[in-house]
């Protein structure tokens, strides 16, 4: 215990002695002067001019546009209209062109299957339209810019009454306006 006190003591004390060899303020500090060399000039008659790089234009809307230019469609199970984790980064691409430039639109355009009744495959295709555009909307698309129109059974995209073709005509169809 008095070792400890003895040494607070000496650092409280060695402290204080640093203190009195501060520099004080009331006093101007010293400044150096040192003369300024004349500037010179290069009197080189074979200097060449440095050529402007060409840095080229970036058109994020164009690339973006071209990213999408293959994925249109978003397929759906049977009697579902909850996307798919597959179509994430389809949506997210439509996202992303669509926040890029505010006044491009999309339509929306649901399907399904020939299996059903006309009212049930309209609501259907409507909810799976809205599923889509809900998902647009998340990532931060003006819900504007996005309508959501089912045409149901009435428009199938394969013909055919098995499995691969009901598999095909179960989508949402993302269509400029």
């Amino acid at each position: 215990m008095k070792i400890t006190r003895y040494a607070l003591t000496l650092l409280a004390a060695a402290a204080l002695a640093g203190c009195g060899s501060a520099v004080k303020l009331d006093e101007p500090a010293p400044v150096e002067t040192r003369p300024v060399a004349p500037a010179t000039t290069n009197n080189n008659a074979n200097v060449q001019p440095v050529a402007e790089s060409k840095v080229a234009t970036v058109d994020l809307g164009a690339q973006l546009t071209a990213a999408v230019a293959n994925q249109r469609v978003v397929l759906f199970d049977f009697d579902s209209y909850t996307v798919k984790d597959d179509y994430r980064g389809l949506i997210d691409a439509h996202a992303k062109r669509l926040n890029n430039d505010r006044k491009l639109a999309l339509s929306l355009e649901g399907h399904t299957d020939e299996r059903g009744g006309r009212e049930y495959n309209l609501a259907l295709g409507q909810k799976r339209a809205e599923a889509v555009a809900k998902s647009l909307t998340l990532l931060g698309v003006n819900a504007a810019q996005v309508e959501a129109v089912s045409f149901g059974k009435e428009r199938p995209a394969a013909a055919g009454s098995d499995e691969a073709a009901w598999a095909k005509n179960r989508r949402v169809e993302l269509k400029d306006k």
